[in-house]
């Protein structure tokens, strides 16, 4: 459902055509996105400046909350089975914004760091995305945005060249990391609102 892993869990083999809650995973690889510009939510991730992404993160982060003060039922409410709700989608953008921090220090503490998986599409089942308090899921997706911000406002010369490596092969440096990382939260407000960037 998303597009920040390429695949449910990364490099492994998908088994199965819908997870435990009838969502069907994403198994694509997104990285081609810092190739060309995205034709659905319209973000040019190549043209993304490095030293823009924190303030881009701030601006996501803002445009989540405005979804999340919605009704609450609407928020829960699938659009169609095997679509995320709203909610889904902000708890999804919350643990992005969660893990890419992670992800980030191990690239500026560790030379070529191996990043652990992470199974999304699992995540989303098992902390129950869709029955989770959006107030709090706000507030949440508020302090992991804001965290991730400061930490690529940290980011500074050479390390920009830093490295880390998906167990599916694919490498980034911090600054393509940077840019990979601004098109999931952008693209998944476009799938909640329709509003392209």
């Amino acid at each position: 459902m998303s597009t920040s892993e390429s695949t449910p869990v990364e490099n492994a083999p998908v088994t199965a055509t819908t997870t435990a809650d009838g969502i069907v995973p994403d198994t694509k690889d997104w990285t081609w996105v810092l190739e060309r510009p995205c034709p659905d939510c319209g973000l040019d991730t190549p043209r993304v400046v490095r030293e823009d992404v924190a303030g881009m993160v701030r601006a996501n982060a803002e445009g989540w909350l405005a979804v999340l003060a919605g009704d609450g039922e609407g928020l829960r409410r699938r659009p169609a089975p095997g679509i995320w709700s709203d909610l889904e989608y902000a708890c999804h953008v919350r643990d992005v914004f969660r893990l890419f921090e992670v992800r980030l220090n191990l690239m500026l503490d560790q030379d070529g760091p191996l990043f652990p998986n992470w199974d999304q599409d699992e995540t989303a089942v098992a902390e129950r995305y869709g029955e989770q308090d959006p107030q709090v899921v706000a507030g949440e997706l508020a302090e992991a945005a804001e965290k991730l911000a400061a930490a690529f406002e940290r980011v500074a010369g050479e390390q920009w060249r830093r490295t880390g490596n998906r167990s599916d092969g694919a490498r980034f440096t911090v600054e393509t990391f940077s840019r990979y990382l601004i098109h999931d939260p952008v693209h998944h407000l476009f799938d909640v609102t329709g509003e392209r960037v």
